[in-house]
């Protein structure tokens, strides 16, 4: 398996913290909410460990979260979606799972409302962009 079956990457020309205030924005414009913010390169360093910036914004959209579930409720091992934005070779990228994977785990759930949901996060990380 390839990085581009599972995530999609663009990169960006703004600074990190433009870029994560770009996609807080964005989720919000597309009206899904917002779950959690996790700092790994903070909470890595309370442990004595150097990383590079990376920060993964937890988004959900109600509407999709609630048909998956009712479909399995073990996919909730796959929510809630994630939007990473990370630096990576001197580059700011965001990034953003694929969630047409989904479908291959539990085929239950059709890849037509997986590509929905994916059309989402594609829009969400491009107007972050």
């Amino acid at each position: 398996m390839k990085t581009e079956d599972f995530a999609y990457i663009v990169e960006t020309n703004k600074s990190f913290d433009e870029a994560v205030i770009s996609v807080l924005k964005a989720v919000e414009q597309k009206g899904w909410s917002l779950f959690q913010i996790y700092d790994i390169q903070e909470r890595l360093a309370a442990k004595g460990f150097k990383q590079k910036p990376l920060k993964i914004v937890e988004i959900c959209s109600g509407k999709h979260a609630n048909i998956f579930l009712n479909k399995n409720r073990l996919i909730s091992l796959c929510m809630p979606c994630k939007i990473n934005v990370l630096e990576e070779n001197g580059k700011i990228k965001i990034a953003g799972m694929k969630p047409t994977i989904i479908s291959q785990f539990f085929p239950e759930v059709s890849r037509k409302k997986t590509e929905e949901v994916e059309k989402d996060i594609k829009e969400i990380v491009d107007k972050a962009r």
